[in-house]
């Protein structure tokens, strides 16, 4: 397990509904679980010696939800950002918050930026978490900022390659993930990171979010590390 380990692993937090309706319980309560499962996911993952860890909390389509669902959901991140500081000191973890931060509620938003500011010196994981996210959002305000640079003269755009929409993305500053994994088999990756999993190794488990443990991921880096990872070339 000490070899191949992949450096930044993202993972769609999938079946916390689904799981509560087979227990007999409300959706919500499989959120709440869910959320309690981050740390756990979060502590392995840095026990196997991954560096990054990026997860997929709330997308911009979660917001199409029934309004109980999602008021209860806003109700519990904005729970889980008070809680994230005391756990990311305690696990010498670096948070970071992605998405459109405008779309939340001005509470979050304050929890969201002390949370970044509390933790930004931490050394240990790098955790992500994608709220209100989605990919071609994400692209389409990269593309705005590189299109008002152009506007105001400062970009040529003939010189407008790859590199610069990277820098212009919500991840700018991150490695792109080497493993994805979606829990609960859905088999997409449902508008995640479109430009950052372009090389990316798939990964789809049955297992749902609440029951995906450190067995569970290990696993799935098990599975990454019997890939043949190429990028493209022809042996």
């Amino acid at each position: 397990m000490s070899e191949n380990i992949p450096n930044h692993v993202a993972i769609i937090l999938d079946g916390n509904g689904r799981w509560a309706k087979k227990k007999g319980m409300p959706r919500n309560y499989g959120h709440i679980q869910g959320a309690k499962n981050v740390e756990v996911i979060c502590r392995a993952a840095y026990d196997m010696g991954i560096k990054y860890l990026t997860v997929y909390a709330f997308s911009t389509e979660n917001w199409n939800r029934p309004q109980e669902e999602v008021d209860a959901l806003m109700k519990l991140l904005n729970q889980y950002m008070k809680n994230c500081q005391k756990t990311a000191k305690k696990n010498n973890m670096c948070v970071r918050v992605i998405g459109d931060k405008t779309g939340l509620s001005e509470e979050i938003q304050r929890d969201i930026a002390a949370l970044e500011d509390a933790t930004k010196d931490y050394d240990g994981l790098h955790f992500t978490i994608a709220l209100n996210y989605g990919g071609r959002d994400e692209l389409v305000r990269a593309v705005k900022k590189i299109a008002k640079k152009v506007q105001e003269g400062t970009v040529n755009p003939e010189e407008i390659d790859e590199k610069m929409v990277t820098a212009e993305l919500d991840t700018a500053g991150l490695p792109e993930p080497d493993l994805m994994i979606r829990t609960s088999y859905e088999l997409r990756i449902s508008n995640f990171l479109l430009w950052q999993l372009a090389y990316s190794e798939f990964y789809f488990t049955e297992v749902p979010w609440p029951d995906f443990d450190e067995k569970e991921l290990r696993k799935a880096v098990e599975e990454y590390q019997r890939r043949d990872r190429r990028f493209g070339l022809v042996k």
